[in-house]
């Protein structure tokens, strides 16, 4: 007889309820949160097991890939979606929510989430540090900045290696201002520092494969956003059609349907906060910078002058998206005229 299997899963344990095909509860339990513990209880009370799921969470990645090459039949359900069912409980426990899981992954009202590799997550958890520091070091810039001018002391416009040339030019002399500003500069200096040496490393590693440099090819797509849209898609077979990589970015707009209203609002943003951050960025260069034109820049530009500036870099965005998916699948570098196309 088919068992399927929710799981709860916490820092410190696990809620594990196994039913049969029937809906009928066959055990319950609680059990350490290792997956090597959570196989030899299923090997133990669930040996006809043929689904375990569990939702998506910061420790789904790791279970999955260790349930995965101990044998088990895991899979990954998105937590928005087990939410709506959820709910319909009265009590929110871990013992209930573990029945509820298992209650949806018999009846197969579930859309499973494709989990991502380890070396994916490694390259999405080095640019995500590295969007920390940014954001850190221009924290203490900002600090720098206010604090100077409490005394008529300002900046102004510099490079970012010429920030701290400037600052020192300003608080030379002034022993009290050199006590709170200097060691705020030390630590903004040590952060640049890390974010050149980790931009190397990031360089390296877009050097290294024949695709990133392929995604590149685009205009506006640099290192950062190859490797950001690489990392997020991480297989483009798991997407029938190019069009649908918008769509799982949140970069289409939400549809509202019922009776004799029909409306489109703004995009879902249901995506990688942090892809879209940066496909936006390489459509604003491909459509407000200067240089070679394309049939996608000229697309831009009709839009812009038609629907307005933002709209139109967020379309742009999307079929960035798209381009990037079919260069990526196709082996192919980006087509800069018609004729290039046609042939």
């Amino acid at each position: 007889m088919k068992q399927y299997v929710g799981l709860d899963v916490s820092d410190e344990e696990a809620s594990v309820c196994v039913i049969d095909e029937d809906g009928v509860i066959v055990v319950e339990a609680q059990v350490p949160s290792e997956p090597g513990a959570i196989a030899e209880f299923l090997g133990r009370e669930a040996p006809h097991a043929v689904k375990v799921g569990f939702e998506t969470g910061p420790l789904s990645t790791w279970h999955w890939h260790e349930l995965t090459d101990l044998g088990v039949p895991a899979i990954c359900i998105d937590a928005r979606q087990a939410k709506g069912a959820l709910s319909c409980r009265i009590n929110k426990t871990d013992r209930n929510d573990a029945v509820g899981i298992a209650r949806i992954i018999r009846m197969g009202w579930y859309r499973e989430v494709k989990v991502k590799s380890y070396a994916s997550h490694h390259v999405r958890s080095s640019l995500r540090a590295r969007s920390l520091l940014i954001r850190t070091r221009c924290d203490y810039e900002h600090q720098i900045r206010g604090f100077l001018k409490t005394f008529g002391l300002r900046i102004g416009k510099t490079g970012k290696a010429g920030f701290a040339k400037r600052v020192h030019e300003l608080i030379e002399g002034c022993e009290d201002l050199q006590k709170l500003i200097l060691p705020m500069l030390e630590v903004r200096e040590s952060i640049r520092r890390e974010i050149t040496k980790m931009d190397k490393e990031l360089g390296e590693v877009v050097k290294g494969s024949e695709t990133l440099r392929r995604l590149m090819t685009v205009p506006g797509v640099g290192p950062i956003t190859a490797l950001s849209f690489a990392s997020a898609v991480d297989d483009p077979s798991r997407f029938r059609k190019a069009s649908s990589v918008g769509t799982y970015l949140g970069l289409t707009p939400r549809r509202y349907q019922s009776g004799e209203t029909d409306r489109s609002g703004r995009i879902s943003k249901a995506g990688d906060g942090m892809v879209r951050k940066h496909l936006f960025e390489a459509a604003v260069v491909l459509v407000t910078r200067g240089g070679a034109w394309s049939p996608l820049k000229a697309w831009g530009v009709r839009l812009a002058r038609r629907v307005g500036m933002k709209r139109a870099i967020v379309a742009v965005a999307r079929k960035l998206a798209v381009v990037l998916h079919c260069i990526w699948v196709d082996g192919t570098e980006f087509e800069w005229t018609r004729q290039e196309a046609r042939a």
